[in-house]
């Protein structure tokens, strides 16, 4: 009887840890995708595959402090300023690393 259990323990494991690494590799937080991928094993894991890749999204200034920050972003995370739309965009991380990896 305490074979299955540890046995289901270890599967959710290797879930967890699967989807980790997954969303480790797209840029996001590792423990938030294992604990994900741990707790809802198929789905979760699922997510983590079909989630956003982080390095692809478009960047911009804070016009404040001149922290770089995701699009998306509507609160700088250095120094608080609310942020508006802004009408010209950075390059991604992954198109920077390409243009420099070409040169």
């Amino acid at each position: 009887m305490q074979s299955q259990g540890l046995g289901l323990l270890v599967i959710l494991f290797f879930f967890g840890l699967a989807g980790g690494m997954i969303g480790r590799i797209k840029g996001s937080s590792f423990f938030i995708w294992f604990l994900v991928s741990f707790c809802v094993p198929f789905l979760g894991l699922l997510a983590a595959v079909l989630y956003r890749w982080d390095s692809r999204e478009l960047r911009r200034p804070c016009p404040r402090c001149k922290a770089v920050l995701k699009l998306h972003d509507a609160v700088c995370h250095h120094c608080g300023a609310e942020l508006e739309f802004p009408e010209v965009a950075i390059a991604s991380e992954e198109a920077v690393r390409r243009r420099i990896a070409s040169t």
